[in-house]
């Protein structure tokens, strides 16, 4: 099985047809219809639906995320080799919505102007899908919410804290309080992180179990819970950094007390060898944590 092939796949895939996808890689239809029944018959399987769109079977689906994994790796690695002499290629980054996150942006522009050739990958996404990106050797860098597991990876503590609190409708009662109090959360439906690591951290601020909350449900990432933060009655349980991905000034943020904080940390896998951009962006952002008293490590 080819590279050229499974780029094939990925473009039928995409387009849903496959007149527009040999369009795209600029070879003919009778052409590309080959490669696709000649993959197919490879693998025993068949990849596509006909119809008056081309739909992923199962088989297909999977395939498709294994060819995006692969094909992935095979750009970074010719990105990595493409100029030996200066410092270019892509360097990937995995994090979620974390006030650290600035002080990161802010060393990726940084970076940037004194590598002009430098471009990122960046993967906004939940904590466990960055390890496993991490994992895979898809992402450098990973920047992650404590508590996690990082006995696989070094790690770079960022500086400053996580406040945790909640996101409300600026008409909600409690957004008239200045910060959310254990009793003030009686009765109120809310909308809790789902790993189970940052809930013990949340029974541990509460005194008791997290299930004694009414809690409506569990949710990884803030946006997807905007929509029913913003119906005014549920409260969604994160930390202030989140803040800055929603995009609406209809929600306000009210920090626990007694305060509540994580820290985050910036890893990555040990053992791995990493291109001569993502060293030298290593050393950048260790030169930038550094000088704010941060804390690495290797375990």
């Amino acid at each position: 099985m080819e590279i050229r092939v499974l780029r094939y796949f990925l473009a039928v895939a995409r387009e849903e047809n496959i007149s527009q996808a040999a369009e795209v890689l600029h070879i003919t239809q009778p052409t590309l219809s080959r490669q696709i029944s000649q993959l197919e018959e490879e693998l025993g399987v068949q990849l596509f639906t006909r119809g008056k769109h081309l739909s992923l079977t199962d088989a297909g689906v999977m395939l498709r995320r294994r060819a995006e994994e692969v094909t992935d790796l095979m750009d970074r690695i010719e990105s990595e080799f493409a100029e030996p002499e200066e410092v270019g290629g892509r360097i990937a980054i995995g994090e979620g919505a974390l006030s650290s996150s600035a002080l990161l942006m802010e060393t990726m522009m940084r970076f940037r102007e004194k590598y002009p050739k430098v471009q990122y990958a960046i993967y906004m996404n939940t904590a466990d899908y960055i390890r496993e990106q991490l994992d895979k050797g898809l992402c450098d860098f990973g920047l992650l919410l404590e508590p996690v597991d990082i006995e696989k990876y070094d790690f770079l503590r960022m500086p400053g804290k996580e406040v945790w609190g909640l996101f409300l409708s600026k008409d909600h009662p409690l957004a008239e309080r200045e910060a959310i109090r254990k009793e003030d959360l009686a009765g109120i439906p809310l909308i809790t992180p789902s790993r189970l690591s940052v809930q013990k951290e949340i029974s541990g601020w509460l005194g008791e179990d997290v299930d004694r909350l009414n809690v409506f449900g569990t949710c990884n990432i803030v946006t997807n819970a905007q929509i029913m933060v913003e119906t005014g009655d549920i409260c969604f349980m994160a930390v202030k950094g989140a803040m800055d991905s929603i995009q609406t000034d209809r929600l306000v943020f009210r920090p626990l007390y007694p305060e509540l904080t994580l820290t985050s940390v910036l890893v990555w896998k040990k053992f791995q060898p990493v291109s001569a951009a993502a060293g030298k962006f290593l050393d950048e952002i260790k030169q930038v944590c550094r000088n704010s008293g941060a804390e690495s490590g290797r375990r």
